[in-house]
C-alpha cells in the first residue's frame, strides 16, 4: 500500500481520457500480479490470503470474495467520514475481476520453478499497477482508504495502523485456509519499495 499522503488531494469522480485510461490500466496490472502470487501457490499478499480463505468458506472465487471483501472495508469508510472517488469503486471491482481472470489464464500444475518466477512478476506487475491508479488521483483504493482514515481519527502512525490491519487480515485469512508462504513474505518485504520506484519513476 502506497503512504498516506500519496492522497492528500481531494478524491476526483471524473478526469480526462488519459487519466481514466491510466486507472484502469493500473488496476489491472495490479489484479493480474495478485492473480499469478495465487497461481504461483507459494503465497499471497496478506489481503488475498483473506480472500482466498474466504473464497473457501463461501463458495466464491477468490476475485469474488476480493470484490466482496472491498465492499464491506468501503463501509467501514462511513464512520471514518473517509471520501471515495471514481477510482475507490473502480478498485473495488476490477482488481478482483482482473484477478479471476488471469487464474482462468494461467496454466495449472506448472513446474515449481516456474512458479517461482510468478512472484516476482506478480510483485512487479502489482507495483506499476499501484504506481498508475495512484497518480491518477480518483481516490484510494478501499483498503489504503481504511488506513488513511484510521491514521487520521486516531493519529497514530500509519506505519503502525498498516501493519496492525496487515497482520490481522494475513492471520484471520490463513486460518481461514488462504496460502500463507515465501510468497507472501517477499510481497511485504518488496512491494514497498517497489511500489515507491514505479511512483519515482512515473
Amino acid at each position: 500500500m502506497p503512504a498516506a499522503d500519496a492522497y492528500v488531494a481531494r478524491p476526483a469522480w471524473w478526469g480526462s481520457p488519459s487519466t481514466l485510461a491510466r486507472l484502469a490500466i493500473g488496476l489491472w496490472l495490479f489484479g493480474a500480479g495478485e492473480g499469478l502470487l495465487v497461481a504461483s501457490e507459494i503465497g499471497n499478499s496478506p489481503w488475498t490470503v483473506l480472500a482466498e480463505g474466504a473464497s473457501l468458506q463461501v463458495r466464491l472465487s477468490v476475485g469474488q470474495a476480493t470484490v466482496a471483501i472491498s465492499c464491506i472495508v468501503l463501509a467501514l469508510w462511513v464512520p471514518l467520514r473517509q471520501r471515495p472517488g471514481l477510482g475507490t469503486l473502480a478498485n473495488a471491482v476490477l482488481i478482483g475481476v482482473a484477478l479471476d481472470v488471469t487464474l482462468r489464464l494461467v496454466p495449472e500444475a506448472l513446474p515449481l520453478g516456474v512458479r517461482a518466477v510468478e512472484v516476482p512478476v506478480a510483485i512487479a506487475l502489482v507495483a506499476i499497477g499501484s504506481g498508475l491508479y495512484i497518480n491518477a488521483g480518483l481516490g484510494p483504493g478501499p483498503r489504503d482508504g481504511l488506513m488513511t482514515g484510521l491514521h487520521r481519527v486516531t493519529g497514530r502512525p500509519v506505519g503502525l495502523i498498516r501493519a496492525a490491519i496487515e497482520v490481522a487480515v494475513l492471520i484471520t485469512g490463513a486460518l481461514l485456509g488462504g496460502t500463507f508462504g515465501q510468497g507472501t513474505v517477499a510481497f511485504a518485504v518488496l512491494i514497498g519499495p517497489s511500489v515507491a520506484l514505479a511512483l519515482r519513476r512515473m
